[in-house]
């Protein structure tokens, strides 16, 4: 076990990341195919394919899902992806060709770093090329490149943040997640209850503590450019209404680790994927489901490193 999302059999994950712009983009692979899933639950998402994903929707099956930065410029990578997989000849089988299906979402990152250069087709191609099911590199890589937390102040006074990536295993299931870590809120350790990165006070040695200032009279000037992102996986065998309702209950963990969450200001969405191997109780995977979301998050902070001058938690001195 890896205690990452690739602990889920037939899942794999690539990143392409350019350190000079801050931008990424991250690939969570299914070439067999995986029954999919999502929930959107932020103001302001930036999606792609994710109608298809519905209970009602014919489609079931996805070859994979694309978390970039970039904002809706990034969701040109997913064609990058499309282009990966059809040349080798996977996808929805349309006789002339096969249609790869690849979902995707993007996070607010354009702030960071330069803004003229987004994750596109290269890119969506290259971490398809990178992507591994035997090790995964978490941090400011891939779709966390940019990712930052704590913005109720704007850019000068948020932090760093990245990917994190968590599994669980119970008996032969095995559930795992992977998140793009970009909130407007504070993220806390769920098992301390503690603020782990976010919004700096103006003197820059404490946290700001979003949440309490909301509960009083909040000042600063909340923006719309965040976003928190992820894929919560399992090796269960579950319908479609079923992965959905994994995703919907994966937003519980969301809720356990960044505070405020889907505010108006963030566009979170989190994907469902089912390999439909082991048999298992779709509400248990939703309550794992949860725990594994929390904690990816919580390691999309804890493996950050400052870049583009905005300090990680590592940086802290407080």
């Amino acid at each position: 076990m890896h205690d990452a999302i690739i602990d889920v059999g037939g899942i794999k994950v690539g990143h392409s990341t350019d350190f000079n712009a801050l931008k990424g983009c991250t690939i969570v692979l299914c070439e067999d195919g995986c029954m999919g899933g999502v929930d959107v639950r932020g103001g302001a998402p930036g999606t792609r394919e994710v109608a298809l994903l519905g209970p009602l929707a014919t489609m079931g099956e996805v070859n994979g899902i694309m978390l970039a930065g970039g904002s809706a410029f990034g969701l040109e990578a997913a064609c990058g992806a499309m282009d990966y997989l059809e040349e080798r000849g996977i996808g929805y089988d349309v006789r002339v060709t096969k249609v790869p299906i690849i979902p995707s979402a993007v996070l607010f990152d354009l702030a960071v770093g330069d803004c003229k250069i987004r994750p596109d087709k290269r890119m969506g191609y290259e971490a398809c090329e990178n992507a591994k099911s035997d090790e995964l590199e978490r941090g400011s890589v891939g779709a966390g490149t940019g990712a930052t937390v704590g913005k109720i102040f704007g850019y000068e006074n948020c932090m760093k943040s990245g990917i994190g990536s968590a599994s669980i295993r119970v008996g032969d299931l095995v559930v795992g997640a992977i998140f793009a870590v970009n909130a407007f809120g504070d993220v806390y350790d769920a098992e301390t209850n503690k603020i782990i990165a976010g919004a700096l006070n103006p003197e820059r040695n404490g946290f700001a503590d979003t949440l309490n200032l909301f509960k009083g009279e909040a000042s600063g000037s909340p923006i719309s450019q965040n976003t928190t992102i992820g894929v919560v996986a399992t090796n269960a065998k579950l319908t479609k209404p079923e992965i959905n309702k994994v995703a919907q209950m994966a937003h519980d963990g969301c809720a356990r680790a960044i505070r405020p969450v889907h505010t108006m200001y963030d566009g979170d969405a989190i994907f469902g994927l089912s390999t439909c191997e082991v048999k298992a109780d779709a509400t248990s995977v939703g309550i794992l489901g949860a725990e594994v979301t929390a904690r990816a998050i919580v390691d999309g902070i804890k493996t950050a490193k400052s870049l583009g001058g905005l300090p990680s938690m590592s940086d802290l001195e407080f």
